[in-house]
C-alpha cells in the first residue's frame, strides 16, 4: 500500500514547519510514499524561480527524490496525476493542502491527509 505526495505536501516542512515524514507515520505507519512524475516536474519548475517558494520547491524535490518513488502516470496537469494515482487499487490516502485538489480527491473515495493546526496533520475521510 501507499500514500501519495501533492506538491504543496512536499513544500510544507518549508512553509509550514511541518515535519511532514514523521506526521505520516503517526498518522498511517510505515508505507510506500509515491509521488507522481507531473508533481517532480512541478517542483524542478516552481525551484528554478526566486524566493521562499522556489527554497521550498527546492527542498521538497530533494525529499520527493530522496524518500518517494516516482510513478508514471496519464495526465500531463500535476493535479490530474495526484487523482489519477490516488484512485489506484494500491493507493490508501493522498496528502495535500490544496483545498480544490481535496475535494476532488473525497469525492473520488480517496482519503485526504492534510495540515490541522500549526504543524499536525489529519486525515480528512470521504
Amino acid at each position: 500500500m501507499s500514500v501519495v505526495m501533492d506538491t504543496n505536501a512536499l513544500m510544507m516542512p518549508v512553509e509550514c514547519d511541518v515535519r511532514v515524514f514523521e506526521e505520516l507515520r503517526r498518522l498511517v505507519g510505515s508505507t510506500e510514499l509515491v509521488v507522481p512524475d507531473a508533481v517532480l516536474a512541478e517542483l524542478e519548475k516552481l525551484a528554478e524561480g526566486n524566493g521562499a517558494e522556489a527554497a521550498a520547491a527546492s527542498v521538497g524535490l530533494d525529499l520527493a527524490r530522496d524518500r518517494c518513488r516516482a510513478v508514471s502516470h496519464d495526465e500531463s496537469y500535476a493535479d490530474d496525476a495526484v487523482v489519477e494515482v490516488a484512485t489506484r487499487d494500491d493507493v490508501t490516502h493522498a496528502v495535500t493542502n490544496d483545498r480544490p485538489l481535496k475535494r476532488r480527491l473525497l469525492d473520488a473515495g480517496v482519503p485526504v491527509i492534510c495540515l490541522r493546526g500549526r504543524n499536525k496533520l489529519a486525515v480528512t475521510q470521504p
